[in-house]
């Protein structure tokens, strides 16, 4: 029987007593793990086909639905990539669920695509809030923001119309390699440039 091959690990238990070649180890490791960030968002996407129940659609094909409204009106990349993972965090944090997809996006986006999708349940909530007790012009807080009008879009033309059982929405595998684009991005580079929030 072959030897398994232990991994290394760095020596320190406190980070306070780690050494130079620790940090190395550890951040090589980290590099690589953050490198497969696509396989893990499109393992977790799949999670969306068990989200609550009531509507039409589940979750999973209401991003597909979301992003390929948003491909087939030619959005560039990272738009796509957005609409796409817009609702992943309605597995987890319903509540909160915007905030989780645009920390996953943060580090590969302009600062405006961020800011969308981190305020886009609010502005979903002018199609519907209304009939929940809320005010469906919540969002009106945000008007003069210069993210406001992309926004808006973003819910008119494509989240609040991709509740649609017959819609022929594009398979996972069509936005795969924008989602491979996107996620290859170095983080915090230029990409991420633009208005500062």
């Amino acid at each position: 029987m072959a030897d398994v091959k232990e991994k290394r690990r760095a020596s320190y238990i406190k980070m306070e007593d780690g050494t130079a070649e620790d940090y190395q180890l550890v951040i090589s490791s980290a590099k690589a793990f953050s490198a497969r960030l696509p396989d893990r968002v499109l393992s977790f996407m799949e999670n969306l086909h068990d989200s609550y129940e009531g509507e039409q659609i589940d979750r999973y094909q209401h991003c597909l639905q979301t992003a390929t409204r948003a491909f087939r009106d030619e959005a560039d990349d990272e738009t796509v990539v957005a609409a796409l993972i817009h609702d992943i965090g309605d597995i987890l944090c319903m509540e909160n669920h915007a905030e989780y997809a645009a920390s996953i996006l943060r580090p590969f986006v302009r600062n405006e695509t961020y800011w969308m999708i981190k305020h886009h349940a609010i502005f979903q909530g002018y199609y519907y809030y209304h009939h929940i007790g809320r005010d469906r012009h919540e969002r009106e807080q945000y008007r003069g923001h210069p993210c406001f009008e992309m926004t808006a879009d973003f819910c008119g033309k494509w989240d609040q119309m991709a509740f649609d059982p017959n819609y022929d929405s594009m398979p996972m595998d069509a936005f795969e390699p924008i989602l491979r684009r996107v996620f290859a991005r170095e983080p915090w580079s230029l990409h991420t440039s633009g208005l500062e929030y």
